[in-house]
């Protein structure tokens, strides 16, 4: 297994999961996670995982030469390839996986996806979540969606989205996977994660906890 220098946070916490379709569904919340892959090395809270046979390369800063980005400079997004196992021999599972977040509840996932315009391929992307913080494969039990494969991947930028209910830390991988033969390269661009707000009662907390934080300050400086 290659791996890559991406920092892995540690959590464990139980999660309830009920997704749904992959139609926009807007709602208030908080935005947990925002990102374009301006520079895929410097997401030091993300990982990059290649599980391949044999390991190849694995997720790398987007080629503007084949695309385009979504958005931002050309090159901004987040690729992979065949060449996920080594020489483009082999089955590919390349894993890329967001940062350890805190959810509260109704939660929406959103990013855009793209492959290069030949024909004759089967890419094939899958998206997971986690509850907690690890990386082992087996922790990313529930499929959210799976892109590609028998279906067409889309040829141009493509926004998908995921609703789920979530208390507690989790994580989303996106998997890149399949025979190397049938793959060629696709692209990864603005991961978008917006969670609930918390509810009033927990924010009566907080500032309960702040109250009585001041007033300790207060007594301390009596």
């Amino acid at each position: 297994m290659k791996r890559l220098t991406f920092r892995t946070s540690a959590l464990a916490a139980a999660a309830t999961i009920a997704f749904g379709a992959t139609a926009p569904t807007a709602h208030a919340g908080v935005t947990l996670l925002d990102e374009g892959f301006g520079n895929l090395a410097s997401l030091t809270d993300w990982d990059s995982i290649n599980r391949s046979l044999p390991p190849g390369n694995g997720w790398f800063q987007g080629n503007a030469g084949i695309f385009g980005a979504q958005s931002g400079a050309a090159n901004s997004y987040a690729g992979a390839n065949f060449l996920g196992a080594a020489n483009g021999f082999g089955v590919v599972d390349n894993w890329l996986i967001t940062p350890t977040l805190n959810l509260n509840g109704l939660t929406t996932l959103s990013f855009y996806t793209n492959r290069d315009a030949e024909a004759g391929f089967d890419n094939l992307l899958e998206v997971r979540f986690g509850a907690g913080g690890g990386t082992d494969a087996d922790s990313f039990d529930t499929l959210l969606n799976a892109i590609g494969g028998a279906s067409a991947f889309p040829s141009d930028w493509q926004q998908w989205n995921t609703n789920l209910t979530v208390q507690g830390p989790g994580r989303f991988a996106f998997r890149y996977l399949g025979d190397a033969a049938t793959l060629s390269y696709i692209g990864l661009d603005t991961v978008r994660v917006v969670t609930a707000v918390p509810e009033p009662a927990t924010w009566l907390l907080l500032a309960g906890g702040l109250g009585m934080v001041g007033l300790a300050r207060r007594r301390r400086g009596q």
